[in-house]
């Protein structure tokens, strides 16, 4: 079985996305990941995209529960283009993401950010399950709402995460349809942020989500593909990444 970094290092030279007349992304990212101090981080890495070049994010919600978004390119062709009506900020930052062995990797954020993420990852049997499950489906189930609805509803329960949607509305008004084909749990983390550790893996008290993209309760990586209606501004917000 081919190794995770393995696996990625085959998306970085992913060139061709699905097809569809939808904004498409394809890539990996970890879902979320919450720590005792309160703090959550979430990443998204594209190498390849229909609305602009590949990019990396990484996502932030305090303890306050206000998000910002870092991204290595503008808010308008990155994650913000669909969730920044519900952030405080977002910026554009230098963003590396290194792979350190077959199962682990880090994330570090430039700038006066000050983010350094390591990260570890484990297949257990019910993740070797969900990705072979997942792997084997036809393309036109994930096409299907009903589909990804009832997926939704059962890879909740299934990874013990909580609430996951598949298919739904983001915050800037866009329906976004997710169709992961590889799964794996986080083992381990540590997070330090402008020099302050945000410590332990601890779940939220209360599951938080961004329109109708709920974040797992638990550290889940995938890896797969993203899909949204296409940005309207008559009938989205105009100005991504700003806060209504």
């Amino acid at each position: 079985m081919e190794s995770i970094r393995a696996l990625i290092a085959s998306a970085e030279r992913e060139s061709r996305l699905p097809d569809g007349e939808d904004e498409r992304f394809s890539g990996y990212g970890l879902m979320g990941q919450a720590f005792s101090s309160g703090y959550l981080l979430a990443m998204r890495r594209f190498p390849v995209t229909s609305v602009g070049p590949g990019y990396t994010s990484v996502w932030v919600r305090r303890p306050s529960g206000s998000w910002t978004m870092y991204t290595s390119v503008p808010a308008a062709v990155s994650c913000p283009r669909y969730f920044g009506s519900a952030l405080e900020s977002t910026s554009v930052h230098r963003i590396d993401v290194a792979w350190l062995d077959d199962h682990r990797f880090t994330v570090d954020v430039a700038d006066d950010v000050g983010l350094h993420w390591e990260v570890s990852l484990a297949a257990t049997p019910i993740t070797r399950a969900m990705s072979a499950v997942a792997s084997a489906l036809p393309a036109r189930l994930w096409q299907n709402p009903a589909f990804l609805r009832v997926m939704g509803a059962v890879a909740g329960p299934v990874l013990q995460s909580g609430k996951m949607g598949l298919i739904g509305r983001v915050p800037n008004g866009q329906g976004f349809r997710a169709n992961p084909k590889r799964v794996w749990f986080i083992s381990g983390s540590t997070a330090t942020l402008r020099g302050e550790d945000l410590g332990s893996l601890k779940p939220l008290p209360v599951q938080t989500r961004l329109g109708d993209f709920w974040i797992p309760q638990r550290g889940i990586f995938m890896m797969g593909t993203a899909a949204f209606d296409p940005f309207d501004p008559a009938a989205h917000h105009a100005l991504p990444g700003t806060p209504s």
